[in-house]
């Protein structure tokens, strides 16, 4: 089980948009109106709910938008008619991008999203053009400092999970998409809360970005990223620390 981190370029663009709390607030508030709406306003039987409450506390959302979200989510207030979509295609450099988009307005989220691609030397592609390039995960990272590898390790084994990787700061364990709420619960009464638990696009093969298409690449996925309809942007790359620190806005 355990492997080479597959997530570095990951996480360290998540600290660079953890700077973006406003947009985040939006995002945040979206997916806990959507889980409700699904699942009903109960985290105990709602998985994707609790997940979302959950994404919320890492960003420190108030608990008043969190008990608000839900409310809107349950149909007790004003909601907006807000639908999943996905958005699949190359950005600069090869590089396979998913977009995960919640939009009240179809039409404008495509046209936002089609035009980021555009100006950045990306392609948009059709549904499934590049996700069968990924594995749907769920992603579970402690630090380093909460237990040894192998106390993880057999943790995460006995609870369910897929993999355990190491990288320099993070012990990073993968389940299944639909396992990733019970294989946290179990893991919680051990080592505390995890630092993250989110469902991923894990890519089965990267692309490594050259200082050519770096900068067009993350501009367009900082664009991306910062449109409120835009959930989270999936991508295969591989890029060296110092393009990172770079081109990283």
């Amino acid at each position: 089980m355990a492997g080479h981190s597959q997530f570095k370029n990951i996480m360290y663009r998540k600290g660079a948009q953890d700077k973006k709390r406003a947009s985040q607030f939006t995002k945040a508030a979206r997916e806990i109106m959507a889980a409700t709406k699904l699942g009903g306003p109960d985290p105990a039987s709602n998985a994707r709910l609790r997940l979302a409450i959950l994404a919320a506390r890492e960003i420190n959302m108030p608990k008043d938008n969190v008990e608000r979200a839900i409310k809107k989510g349950s149909g007790t207030d004003d909601l907006s008619d807000y639908v999943e979509m996905r958005y699949e295609g190359y950005g600069p450099g090869g590089v396979a991008i998913i977009v995960d988009a919640l939009t009240d307005n179809r039409n404008r989220t495509a046209s936002d999203v089609r035009s980021a691609f555009t100006k950045f030397g990306g392609s948009l592609g059709e549904t499934g053009s590049v996700s069968f390039q990924f594995d749907r995960v769920g992603m579970i990272f402690y630090p380093l400092s909460a237990a040894s590898h192998d106390a993880i390790f057999e943790s995460a084994l006995e609870a369910g999970a897929q993999d355990v990787a190491e990288s320099d700061t993070h012990h990073e364990i993968t389940t299944a998409y639909e396992d990733l709420g019970s294989v946290r619960e179990q893991l919680v009464t051990k080592f505390g809360e995890p630092e993250r638990a989110t469902v991923m696009w894990r890519p089965q093969v990267t692309v490594q970005v050259t200082e050519d298409s770096a900068q067009s690449l993350l501009k367009l996925i900082d664009v991306l990223e910062d449109n409120d309809d835009v959930q989270r942007v999936s991508a295969n790359f591989e890029m060296d620390e110092t393009l990172l620190e770079k081109y990283s806005s």
